[in-house]
């Protein structure tokens, strides 16, 4: 056993947020992954889809371990391209589907160039309305975007009720300036970190992670993207969670334990675990 493995044995069962077990890279051994997952406490995943296709995958994934893997479904800007409101009718559909917690992963993408900013602009918005409409929380995807990411967050999270003006969604592998991650943790948005708070240029994430209501904070992998250090470079998994709780724990110098079972409390709170 290494000092991870003795580590992670040591704290609160863990949620990673954000993970895309459906994508290929996972096909050789998503078993063993999940697995491992387990044997490192973190105890639940969240799936989230990028198309159509993605958001079915996370739905049987989410069949397939029930209680452990869960799912969120949508259209990721980058999957935007033409887009019609009459895309939302299978989405809609496949959100009363078991397992199901979130409409996502969606927002806005500057820095890719696969879809013209107005149809990223109406998918959005229109997958805003729809989360509204089913009363659930939104993962929102926010790359060189941020004034027009927040400032729609803001119009749509005003207008909200209940549970959801409580708990809106979560900004996704934070990225925004931290003036803007204040405009969206005053409209209620929750504040997702990953891997890049572990890489030695990442000062200004720090900075967020110390600043920020320790009850708005949720651990994630972005998996197989965004590998924490000192596994940077190579595929990431959910058993790499443990990493990103120490960091936490080193910025706001608190105990482990205590950022392990704050980020999972955050997670069955917004996500409204069952």
């Amino acid at each position: 056993m290494n000092a991870q493995d003795s580590t992670s044995r040591a704290l609160p069962p863990m949620i990673d947020t954000h993970i895309h077990l459906n994508f290929d890279a996972y096909d050789e051994d998503r078993d063993a992954v999940i697995a491992r997952a387990a044997a490192a406490g973190v105890a639940r995943c969240i799936n989230p889809g990028v198309d159509l296709e993605t958001s079915r995958a996370g739905i049987d994934l989410a069949a397939a371990y029930p209680g452990v893997i869960y799912a969120a479904v949508g259209y990721h800007p980058n999957s935007t391209a033409g887009f019609a409101r009459a895309w939302l009718e299978p989405i809609r559909a496949l959100a009363s589907s078991p397992g199901v917690v979130s409409i996502g992963e969606i927002g806005l993408d500057y820095y890719w160039d696969k879809s013209p900013k107005p149809d990223q602009f109406a998918a959005f918005e229109a997958q805003l309305e729809l989360a509204a409409e089913l009363n659930l929380p939104v993962i929102i995807h926010n790359r060189e975007a941020s004034e027009d990411v927040i400032r729609i967050l803001e119009s749509w999270a005003g207008e909200l009720s209940g549970t959801l003006r409580e708990a809106p969604g979560v900004l996704h592998s934070v990225s925004a300036p931290a003036e803007l991650v204040e405009r969206a943790l005053a409209a209620g948005f929750y504040i997702g970190f990953t891997g890049p708070i572990t890489y030695k240029n990442a000062d200004q994430t720090r900075r967020i992670a110390a600043a920020a209501p320790l009850e708005r904070i949720l651990v994630e992998t972005d998996g197989p993207f965004l590998t924490p250090v000192p596994h940077r470079g190579k595929r990431n998994e959910p058993a790499y969670i443990p990493l990103i709780v120490e960091r936490l724990a080193s910025v706001r110098q608190l105990p482990l334990a205590q950022i392990a079972e704050a980020t999972t409390v955050n997670a069955e709170r917004l996500f409204r675990f069952t």
